[in-house]
Parts: structure tokens; sequence; C-alpha cells
């Protein structure tokens, strides 16, 4: 293009770009963005393609396009294209979607510009890639990208789909207070995105689907004061995810599903409140919990996983309590996890684990099983020392000792003489029986819930 073709401020550009220098046209420099802020004077992309590409160099200087407040018209066409300078496009208004596929840059810097979408599929970022404070108005496609340095899109508003997917990133990705608005479809598309640190989405506004399937981060991933809103959708899927931390405090109740199976964390921050109604929590695994809380106020968010009964959850809860000290809270877990294991079995077997239940809390509860004990046995100590039961053969055993007696029928492995010797009648004989089966469900069941007990250590 030749000099000649330019305007006044395409060739203040021009010039400009061949020093590294700034040309700011907005009426107050450093002014914030507004959304209601008109355009500014306009600047044809076929300019601004061909600085990019073959621009002129001075001696001794560093080019670089800087350009705030202008409106770029026609489309910016970059695909492909390798850049050795930093772009700045700040507080700009796109008339037309810019294509940034596959090429490769030193900076990106597109801060408060307004766009009607982003094409950026394979983009090569040596530094920072900048959205912060962008309005777009479509979809922003930034998958299989690379930036080393941050992507840094602070108070992004975008009414379209966020792709990063299988983006890496050697820093972080910043969406703190972001605006994602793309309802019953998919917000962020995130799938296999890899960090080199955080995932910062505090305060993240979403409408629609966050989907981070096979994230990788190095530090933590924060929702931080986040309001996720999918109804009758996922509205945050972190499935097979690894990160230090998984933090949502302080976050609204999430609407929507939440899927975090075979995701691995070693901290998770949430409050009970924050979970939904369906959740997939299966071969999830963590180490600690926060707040620190009662089993009573965790154990029902394992009631809505939508895979049913998920034994590995259970086992995961208790092991964490454990943990952390809290044997009585660990046990607490396990019983209500073979309580809800016995609604998924047939009658009979229903029917043994209500007595296991009952004597001992399937072993989880040994106090129970001697206050059973003692209760049996004082019956049949008092029941029998009012009416001893005569001998089955006159003038033969040892002489007569109700409590012994009482042992004697309830404990199995036990032989005082005195069951042999003495035999009741009539109800007192119903009674016995009544407490040789008790005494024998008793030694089955403690064997059991102890067994079960030891596999759990």
């Amino acid at each position: 293009m030749e000099i000649a073709d330019l305007t006044p401020l395409e060739s203040r550009i021009r010039h400009a770009f061949a020093r590294g220098e700034a040309v700011d046209v907005r009426p107050e420099h450093g002014a914030p963005r507004s959304p209601d802020v008109a355009a500014g004077p306009s600047v044809r992309a076929a300019v601004l393609r061909g600085l990019l590409l073959s621009g002129p160099v001075e001696d001794g200087e560093i080019p670089a396009l800087c350009l705030r407040g202008v409106t770029i018209t026609g489309r910016l066409d970059l695909a492909y294209a390798e850049i050795p300078y930093p772009i700045q496009l700040m507080a700009c208004d796109f008339e037309n979607t810019p294509d940034l596929s596959e090429a490769r840059v030193r900076r990106l810097d597109l801060r408060a510009s307004r766009l009607p979408a982003l094409t950026a599929p394979g983009l090569r970022v040596e530094g920072d890639l900048l959205l912060a404070d962008c309005q777009v108005s479509g979809p922003i496609q930034l998958g299989y990208a690379r930036v080393e340095g941050n992507i840094n899109a602070p108070r992004l508003m975008a009414q379209g789909e966020v792709v990063l997917e299988a983006a890496q990133v050697a820093r972080a990705l910043d969406l703190e207070d972001a605006r994602l608005h793309n309802p019953q479809a998919l917000a962020l598309n995130a799938p296999s995105l890899s960090l080199g640190t955080v995932l910062n989405a505090g305060g993240l506004r979403a409408e629609g689907r966050v989907r981070l399937t096979g994230t990788k981060a190095g530090g933590w991933i924060s929702f931080i004061e986040a309001r996720l809103y999918n109804p009758g959708g996922v509205a945050l899927g972190l499935s097979s995810c690894e990160a230090r931390q998984l933090t949502l405090r302080d976050a609204e109740p999430i609407k929507g599903e939440v899927r975090l199976h075979h995701s691995t964390f070693k901290a998770i921050e949430a409050d009970p409140k924050v979970w939904p109604d369906a959740v997939r929590l299966e071969g999830l695994v963590y180490e600690s919990l926060s707040p620190r809380l009662p089993a009573a106020q965790r154990l029902p968010l394992l009631e809505h996983d939508q895979d049913g009964f998920v034994p590995h959850s259970y086992q995961q809860l208790a092991h964490t309590y454990r943990g952390a000290g809290e044997d009585g809270e660990a046990r607490t877990v396990l019983l209500v996890a073979q309580r809800r294991h016995r609604r998924t079995l047939p009658w009979p077997a229903r029917l043994w684990g209500h007595i296991q239940d009952v004597t001992v809390g399937y072993g989880f509860r040994p106090a129970r099983a001697v206050a059973w004990l003692l209760a049996l046995l004082l019956v049949g100590t008092v029941t029998y020392g009012l009416h001893e039961p005569p001998r089955a053969e006159p003038g033969k055993g040892p002489q007569f000792n109700a409590l012994a007696y009482a042992a004697d029928l309830l404990l199995p492995v036990i032989d005082f003489g005195q069951e042999k010797t003495f035999a009741p009648t009539g109800v007192h004989q119903w009674l016995a029986y009544l407490l040789v089966a008790a005494g024998w469900v008793f030694a089955t069941t403690v064997a059991a819930g102890v067994t079960r007990s030891l596999k759990r250590q």
C-alpha cells in the first residue's frame, strides 16, 4: 500500500510503529472503558496487517503496534502469520472478527476492546495474552493455543462459547469477575487445559456449562464467590482434573450438575450448601476438606450421587476423617455406607443387615454390643433367679447359679456346666431358646462386624 493511500491517522500509526510508540486517540487518555463509549476514529485492518507483516523498521528502534481507542474496519487477518513484534490494540472496536489462527506473536494485548468474536485456534504467544475488560459478543476460539506467559482476562464479558480446549498456559489463567453468557450451552469449554500455576475464576459469573474435563493445574483452581448457573444441565465439569486445591469458598449454590469423578486434589474447600442436588463423585480423591465439619453435614452430598451408591466415595470421606485424627467421624461415615448399601440388597440380606445394625452397628458401635449383652444377661439372671429350673438328672451336677446359667445360654463359646445340668420348662424353656439364639446371632454379628472393621484399617 502506497503512503499516499493512507489517512492522516494511518500515516501517524505507520511512523509510530517504526519507533514502537503508542498512538492513543481516546478523548481522555487512560480513562476506563465503559460499554456506552462511542467508537473512535477508523483505521483499516489492511493497513495494520501490512505494518505487522512488512512495516518500516528504523535503525536502533524496536517496532511495536500500540493503538488505543481506534475503530478497526475490515477483517484483521493474521492467520498463520509470524509476527516478531508486540501487538497492543487496547480499547479498540473491531467491526469484524479478527483471525489469528495458528499465528505466532510476541505479546497480544486486547484489553478493553470490543469484538464480535475472536478466532485464534492454535495461537502461539511468547508472552502474555491480555483480554481484561474485553466485550466479546460471540465465541472466543483459543483451542490448542500455547501461551508462554499468562492469559489475563479479568472482567471479560463474552456472549458466546469461550474455547480453550487443549490450550497450554505456562503460568496462570485469570478469569476473575468475568461474565460468560451462553445459556444451555458451553460457556467455558476447556477440556485438557494445562496450567503451570492457577486457574483464578474468583467472582466468575457463568451462565452455561463450565467444562474443565482433564484440566491439570500446578497450583489451585479457584471459584471463590463464583456463580455457576446451568439448571437442567452440567454447571461445572471437573472430571479427571488434577490440582493442589479446589476452592469454592463463599460461592453461590451451584445451579446444575457438578461432575468431579476421577479427579485428584490435595484439598477441597467448599461449604456443603454450595453443592447441587446432582453430583458425580466416583473416583474422586482428596486429602483434606475445609471448613472442618462433622460427618453428618458432609454425608448428604454422597446421597446425591447420580451413579447411586458409590462405595469409594464413603471410603474416601472416612479416610479423610481418619487422616485428620477424627476416628469417630470416620466410623460414622462407614456405618452410613453400610446402611446405604443395605438398601440395594434383596430382603433376606436386608434383614440380616438390620440385625447387624441394631446389635453392633455393623461393628462400628462396639458399645452397643456390650449394652445388648448386659441387658440379655440381666433378663436371664433375674428370671431364672426367681424361677430356678429343675435339674435334668436329679442329684447330679453343680449347684444352680442364675448368673452362670444365663451366661451359659447366652455365650455359645463358654461352658460353665449349667446349661446341660438344668432343664427349664414352659415359658422359661422358650426364654432359654431365645437366649441361645440371641447368643449365636450376637456372636456371628460381632465376628462379621469385627472382620469388616479390620478390613478397613
